[in-house]
């Protein structure tokens, strides 16, 4: 978990990764947020994220992103 909020915190430092819990619903981050983010994770978990898995509940929180990561490494 520390790498991927290390990783978050580098595209928005201004947000509590640690404590949000609607970061999409509360629109907390935007598009460009999310198209960072998904490069970032792609490039450093060697993933690939396509556009089924670009679903609120798979942003939301650090964990659920942490869990998206989990699944597509273990797929």
């Amino acid at each position: 978990m520390e790498e991927l909020l290390a990783i978050l915190n580098e595209i928005r430092p201004d947000v509590d990764f640690t404590a949000a819990t609607a970061l999409i619903d509360d629109e907390i981050l935007d598009s460009f947020d999310i198209i960072s983010i998904v490069g970032e994770l792609n490039d450093h978990y060697d993933i690939d994220i396509n556009v089924d898995d670009l679903l609120p509940e798979n942003f939301n929180t650090a964990a659920a992103m942490l869990e998206l990561i989990t699944n597509m490494q273990n797929a």
